[in-house]
This record gives structure tokens, sequence and C-alpha cells, in this order.
């Protein structure tokens, strides 16, 4: 309850640190709608009490931030574990081995970069795709340059709605109207990421 507050109290303190802050926990162990964040303060650039390209890098910033503690987390802790899963006796019974996790690993080294990139955009999977490049041991400059990509990609879209969201409607009637448009484009940015992991499978399998 105590978290729920801080987090309240932050949305009506809006300034750059908090959107830094609030993201960081959006993309890492307490995920919520990164919708009810950069819209808000994309709304009071709007009305000139914030700059818009700060409220971009800000919340981009602070979702990378988080992005990395399951990026870490997934290589210092997860690994181990589903590693000592599939040399267990029930991981052979479903016929995995450590020499087929390490293909697995290796395969999403090599295409990860897109799964990387589109999942930022994508909803229910914005906060889960650090894990699996974690567990790939994706290399880190590239995972913070896909991330930082697809954040900052999908920050810039809800910055641009509740940017123009100012001049149409009334600070009580913004998060109604950003819920409208944010799951129009969630729904169009989960045709493009099933499309997109459609072709890595596809590539995969040729291979």
């Amino acid at each position: 309850m105590e978290s729920l507050s801080f987090i309240q109290w932050a949305l009506e303190h809006l300034n750059y640190w908090t959107v830094a802050l609030l993201m960081t926990i959006e993309s890492s162990f307490i995920p919520f709608p990164s919708e009810t964040v950069v819209p808000p303060a994309a709304y009071l650039a709007a009305a000139g009490d914030m700059n818009v390209v700060l409220v971009v890098l800000s919340a981009t910033a602070g979702a990378l931030v988080g992005a990395l503690i399951n990026y870490s987390l997934s290589i210092w802790i997860g690994r181990a574990i589903i590693y000592k899963f599939v040399n267990s006796h029930l991981g052979h019974a479903f016929l995995l081995n450590e020499e087929k996790m390490m293909k697995a690993e290796s395969y999403f080294v090599r295409y990860g970069n897109l799964s990387t990139l589109i999942g930022r955009l994508v909803p229910a999977v914005r906060q889960l795709i650090s894990i699996p490049a974690g567990l790939a041991r994706m290399p880190l400059g590239r995972f913070v340059l896909y991330t930082s990509l697809g954040a900052g990609a999908w920050n810039t879209i809800l910055a641009v709605i509740g940017y123009s969201l100012h001049s149409v409607v009334g600070k009580d009637q913004l998060m109604e109207k950003v819920h409208e448009y944010t799951a129009q484009i969630s729904w169009i940015l989960l045709g493009i990421g099933v499309l997109a992991l459609g072709y890595i499978i596809w590539r995969i399998l040729w291979k």
C-alpha cells in the first residue's frame, strides 16, 4: 500500500525526476501502465510547465534503468536456476539438455536485436523482454541500444498524444482519451510484433 501511495504522490508531482523514477519502476519490478506517466507529463509540457523533449528523454532513461535491472537479475539469478532445471532428471524428461539451451540462447543473440526492439512496443511484453535478453547474455551495448530505441519510440508516441491533447480536452478528461488512443495504437503495435516474431521464428526454422 505504501508503494501505491508513493506512485500516486509522484503522479501528482510530476517532474523529470519523478518521470524517470516511475518509468524505472514500470519497466522493472512493479509494472504499471506507462500511459499514466508520460502523457500527463507531456500535457504539462504543452502548458509550458515542462519540456516535452526532456520528458521523453527522462522516461526513456528510466525505462532503460528498469530494463537493466531485469536484464542483470536474469543473468545472475535466472540463468543459474534454468540451467539447474535443464540438467535435472525432470528437465531430461522434457527432452531438455544443456546443449539445447545453449543453442537457444545463441539464436536469441543472433535474432534478439529485433525481439528487444519490437518487444518494447508490444503491450504485456514490454516489461518482460529484458529477461530472455539477459538469459541469452545478449551483449550489453546491443541491449542498451535496442532497448533505448524501442522505449524511446514508445515514449515519443505517448508524449505526442499527451502534448496534442492539451488543446483538445481538459485535464480531467486526459486519461480517458489517452487510454482510447493508446488502446488503438497498442493493437497496431501488437500486430507488428507478431509479424516480426513470426519472421524470426521462420528464419530459425529455415536455418
